[in-house]
């Protein structure tokens, strides 16, 4: 098993957007100074508590302070970008990044980025034009003649040289073009499916056990139906982990820094008001009022001593069936850093070298 991150980014609303962002590629530097894969940093535009509707630039100033992790929008959120400008961008940067970057996709799941881009997400329409703008991206990769596309949403035209010397010439390094990555929210997500059906990377949040259930029966009916065999070791899989010398000073921390915060004020109420707290349950005869961060530490979290954490970890494959990559959600631990900068340390350095010894005995 790898290891990776996913950042939101997770800021709290007082903090400015320039700070959060050094802290972002702080993150990033002792992620890939520890040996973490890869790094993938989401994309927003209304979510105070998630403030990056630019998720490349900040790649763009990772690749100057990192060397090896691989980053990635994750995701790119197709609806909100006219695909041939997004194509030549994403192809631009595995050149400048040496083919150092991956692809990140979604449909969105917010409805006030809808409503921002009157996108009628409730109908479906966001996948829809996801479908389409993807389609014509993969086509300027890949196609070498000049064609017209005429969708729903979009009219692309690759023309041949014009006045001699001018033409679409931007394509990516990686070929045919960077491994891609589908971030799916829904529990019966369509667009896991898609990925599933195209063979690209499907990325999940670990809200519960039938979540994940849910994700992965969706992945593999996808690619049931484009004659692919569904491979586990291509799911990324994102999780909350704490680690500290005890198990009571992990849960203290977890419970009483950003981790615990973020859920109590963000992310709890906004699920709460989604009527999807039923997620984050271990049995749907928890009542919501008991769906608190306590009750996460206790059910979800990969939280304790690295002997525990590792436990967990064991568990949670088994639970699952299986997945090549964690992705440790960061929030905005910059007033913490010697404790959460512990906590990966001890994840890289004790937890999964213990845990890749005991798979592979």
């Amino acid at each position: 098993m790898e290891v990776g991150v996913f950042m939101m980014p997770s800021h709290p609303p007082e903090r400015s957007l320039r700070d959060g962002y050094e802290w972002d590629l702080q993150h990033i530097e002792l992620c890939d100074k520890l040996g973490f894969s890869e790094a993938w940093i989401g994309e927003h535009f209304t979510a105070p508590w998630e403030p990056n509707p630019s998720p490349d630039i900040l790649v763009a100033q990772a690749l100057m302070r990192t060397k090896n992790i691989r980053l990635a929008a994750g995701a790119h959120l197709l609806p909100y970008h006219h695909p041939a400008e997004l194509a030549c961008r994403v192809a631009f940067m595995d050149h400048i990044s040496n083919g150092r970057i991956m692809f990140g996709i979604g449909a969105s799941g917010l409805p006030s980025d809808w409503k921002l881009f009157n996108v009628d997400g409730m109908s479906g329409e966001n996948r829809v034009m996801t479908r389409e703008a993807l389609d014509i991206i993969l086509k300027l990769w890949t196609a070498d003649e000049p064609f017209e596309y005429v969708g729903k949403y979009w009219t692309v035209n690759r023309t041949g040289p014009m006045f001699d010397t001018l033409k679409f010439h931007i394509k990516p390094l990686q070929k045919p073009y960077p491994p891609i990555g589908v971030a799916g929210l829904s529990p019966r997500s369509d667009t896991l499916e898609m990925a599933g059906e195209m063979g690209f990377m499907p990325l999940s949040l670990n809200l519960s056990r039938e979540y994940l259930r849910d994700h992965w029966a969706s992945y593999e009916r996808g690619a049931e139906r484009a004659g692919r065999v569904a491979d586990r070791n291509a799911w990324r899989v994102v999780r909350e982990v704490y680690i500290a010398e005890t198990d009571a000073e992990a849960r203290k921390l977890a419970l009483n820094g950003m981790m615990g915060r973020a859920y109590r004020e963000y992310l709890l109420p906004l699920f709460s008001q989604f009527r999807l707290l039923s997620v984050f349950k271990h049995d749907p005869a928890v009542p919501d009022s008991d769906v608190t961060p306590e009750y996460l530490v206790d059910h979800n979290w990969l939280v304790g001593s690295p002997r525990t954490v590792t436990q967990k970890l064991a568990q949670m494959q088994e639970e699952t069936g299986g997945f090549g990559t964690m992705l440790v959600i960061n929030f905005d631990f910059k007033d913490e850093y010697s404790a959460w900068s512990a906590s990966q340390q001890a994840l890289m350095e004790e937890v999964v070298p213990q845990f890749n010894q005991k798979a592979a005995a």
